[in-house]
């Protein structure tokens, strides 16, 4: 064997050599990432709520809940006595819209609608009508930190669309994802100590996500937070987040629900004991069924939402 020959061997068995621990190394085993926390939840109030309310948005200004609802010929914009449920101020939007989303840009209120293409902008003082804004695709959640220009809208989609405050016009998206994996159907927002919550359409998890990344930093489980005793229409699903920032109170409820809860987190496996009838904080416990009807949108033939 020449000289040249030994050389070459020893070239392809260091190369089979090396093609054998990057096989191994790619088939071995990887560390695995962290799970995403999990947070549950107590109950530190309950409150009467319009159980014929179809809760599209929620949010909270100078101790008044804000609410959008929606349903055609049913969908609105209410200012709302927390402590009693009574609409103090309503604005109706005309029978033909499905209303959605809510949320504050300074002294005024936007509000979104599902299949329209068109947004309202309100004066929050009186709710009088400034102005309309148009948007491409669906209309579902809305969320603002309350100090910078932008505003988070959602679509039904994995995507968070950043919109500019003054011109209601697109600036970006934000792609939102547990690890690896994109997660879609995010329904209702609410800003919250420098996180993006969102609910998950048609599931009793809440979404806690970063505004910069999309990246979902945690989940917070609500099953059952609302009484079983309540026979709950079909389309009566969690949805509906407001924050006190002053006071650090978080507030959830659900379309047709009778109830919005004052809520604190929990750590996985650190849930509530069931309360004691009577004692504050028990969900409440009545049967309800509500008179509004939930059809059948047009379009895919999809339960509204």
């Amino acid at each position: 064997m020449t000289r040249f020959s030994k050389i070459r061997r020893a070239c392809l068995i260091i190369l089979q050599l090396a093609l054998a621990r990057s096989s191994l190394s790619e088939t071995g085993p990887r560390p695995s990432r962290s799970p995403t926390p999990v947070y549950t939840f107590h109950i530190v109030h309950s409150f009467p709520h319009d159980s014929s309310a179809f809760t599209q948005g929620l949010a909270w200004r100078d101790g008044f809940l804000y609410e959008g609802t929606g349903l055609k010929g049913a969908s609105s914009l209410r200012k709302v006595r927390l402590e009693t449920g009574e609409v103090v101020r309503r604005s109706d939007l005309a029978p033909d819209l499905f209303g959605e989303g809510i949320t504050f840009y300074g002294n005024e209120i936007l509000q979104l609608t599902w299949l329209s293409e068109r947004g309202f902008v309100y004066d929050a003082e009186d709710f009088r009508l400034l102005r309309q804004f148009s948007y491409r695709g669906e209309g579902w959640g809305l969320a603002t930190d309350g100090r910078s220009s932008e505003i988070f809208m959602s679509d039904g989609t994995a995507e968070i669309r950043v919109l500019d405050g003054g011109t209601l016009t697109e600036k970006r998206r934000l792609t939102v994802r547990d690890g690896a994996k994109a997660i879609d159907q995010l329904n209702e927002l609410e800003y919250v100590e420098g996180e993006i919550f969102a609910n998950v359409w048609q599931s009793d998890r809440i979404a806690r996500i970063s505004p910069k990344t999309g990246q979902v930093l945690g989940w917070i489980d609500l099953t059952g937070l609302l009484s079983p005793l309540y026979r709950r229409d079909g389309g009566a699903v969690l949805n509906g987040i407001a924050y006190d920032p002053v006071h650090k109170r978080l507030f959830v409820t659900g379309k047709l629900w009778p109830t919005v809860f004052e809520i604190r987190l929990l750590s996985a496996g650190r849930s509530q004991k069931p309360a004691k009838a009577g004692q504050r904080g028990e969900p409440h416990q009545v049967l309800v069924r509500s008179s509004v009807s939930t059809p059948v949108e047009s379009r895919a033939d999809r339960p509204p939402k």
